[in-house]
């Protein structure tokens, strides 16, 4: 089984690409406004909420929140980091919100969900990088809905591991941390991110509280070859992570990193099916698939509580 693309990039990084390629056909997406979408976005509003889903352009906001669904996003939705994939807004943020966590938990309360995805923007300008503002938001949902599960999508908090107990002190379902791309390509992707340290986050989290599963993602289409994401992916098991995201990058806008390729949905199914073989867990692997795209059914692959 060949898993290489049909092109790879040069030993001084990827090529240019045309940044306004017209998108294959599995990655036009219809939008269509509906009642529930008109629902979440009110509630969105009055609640003075940020969700992933608009902050960073996501593909499928009208469809999850169709579905009554969003991932809510902490800390506002002014970036401390300029990573060169990313739609949100880089600058100096307001201070943290305390009442953020209880207005999340009630978001959470008024949608009916049963499994809440909570991320944050990275927020280098605070001594903990938001970890007690994760924990608390964990334990606000808890509080107002117990039968919620709860998956937290964090920074990597400069590899504090403080920071990262903090946040696992609050029981999180899942403990999500995304490494993005494969090791060569981290600098341009995420300028202040770094490979190995987030792996190192991923396997401190599986020591700290081996019963909360964690789980990563990656993004195809920025000019990695077959080898550097196999390496990738035997990387992330080496460090006790078991679930696994793999979707197309595709570019916010002019001032952001080009789409190097468009993967066929054919080529994300035989990765799906290489990471299996490697010992994950589940994997979610698709054009459009996003790290808490249907967060709740790849978590299902793992037993409660």
């Amino acid at each position: 089984m060949s898993l290489d693309p049909p092109t790879t990039p040069s030993a001084d990084g990827p090529r240019p690409a045309r940044r306004h390629a017209e998108r294959p056909t599995w990655l036009r997406i219809r939008y269509r406004a509906t009642p529930e979408l008109e629902r979440v976005q009110h509630l969105v509003d009055d609640l003075r909420l940020h969700t992933v889903c608009q902050s960073a352009a996501c593909p499928n906001l009208a469809e999850c929140w169709a579905h009554g669904t969003a991932t809510f996003m902490l800390g506002g939705n002014v970036c401390t980091r300029r990573c060169g994939f990313c739609d949100v807004k880089t600058g100096r943020p307001a201070p943290l919100d305390p009442e953020e966590p209880q207005r999340v938990a009630e978001g959470v309360r008024e949608l009916g969900l049963r499994f809440a995805v909570v991320t944050a923007v990275a927020r280098d300008d605070v001594p903990d990088g938001g970890a007690a503002h994760f924990a608390a938001t964990v334990r606000a949902i808890r509080a107002a809905v117990p039968e919620c599960r709860v998956e937290v999508l964090i920074p990597d908090f400069k590899g504090d591991e403080d920071a990262l107990a903090t946040v696992l002190a609050a029981r999180p379902d899942v403990l999500n941390h995304n490494l993005e791309t494969v090791e060569r390509l981290q600098a341009r992707v995420r300028r202040q991110g770094k490979y190995a340290r987030s792996l190192q986050v991923l396997r401190a989290a599986a020591r700290l509280a081996p019963d909360i599963p964690t789980k990563t993602g990656i993004m195809l289409g920025l000019g990695e070859d077959a080898a550097e994401i196999d390496r990738t992916l035997s990387d992330i098991v080496a460090h006790d992570c078991r679930l696994l995201t793999i979707g197309q990058y595709l570019s916010p806008g002019p001032d952001h990193l080009p789409v190097e390729r468009f993967v066929p949905p054919e080529e994300f199914e035989r990765w799906r099916t290489r990471a299996l073989e490697l010992g994950f867990a589940e994997v979610a692997s698709g054009p459009l698939v996003r790290s808490s795209y249907r967060a709740e059914k790849l978590a299902a692959a793992l037993p409660s509580g």
